[in-house]
């Protein structure tokens, strides 16, 4: 199972990758939604994990990219981030966003939502 981890923090990503690649999934790392969205073209994946605040391309319009592409319109999309703010969580959630996640995160309960949306 593949993952795309999307997070313009290197230590961010890192701890993401430590986390899955440890429960044995393959992580592609990514730095914002515009290097996602190429990584996307190049290679299928089962799971995106994105920041919402980035730079070029946020986490919102990084989900909405995704999901004008057919084969991706299914993809679970996890959004990792600091804001809690409700507004935020549903313009996400009318994004396509399949769940969200506050950092810092407690690396069992991440998994336990991936395990979750990838069933």
């Amino acid at each position: 199972m593949k993952v795309l981890v999307v997070d313009d923090s290197e230590s961010i990503r890192e701890l993401l990758a430590i986390t899955l690649e440890g429960a044995g999934y393959q992580v592609i790392k990514s730095t914002d939604g515009e290097d996602a969205l190429q990584k996307l073209t190049d290679q299928p994946v089962n799971l995106v994990i994105t920041d919402l605040n980035m730079p070029k391309v946020d986490g919102i319009e990084l989900v909405k990219n995704i999901r004008k592409q057919g084969e991706y319109a299914g993809l679970p999309i996890l959004l990792l981030t600091t804001e809690s703010q409700v507004n935020k969580k549903e313009e996400a959630k009318l994004a396509g966003a399949t769940g969200w996640i506050i950092k810092p995160f407690a690396q069992d309960k991440l998994l336990a939502v991936v395990q979750k949306v990838m069933r």
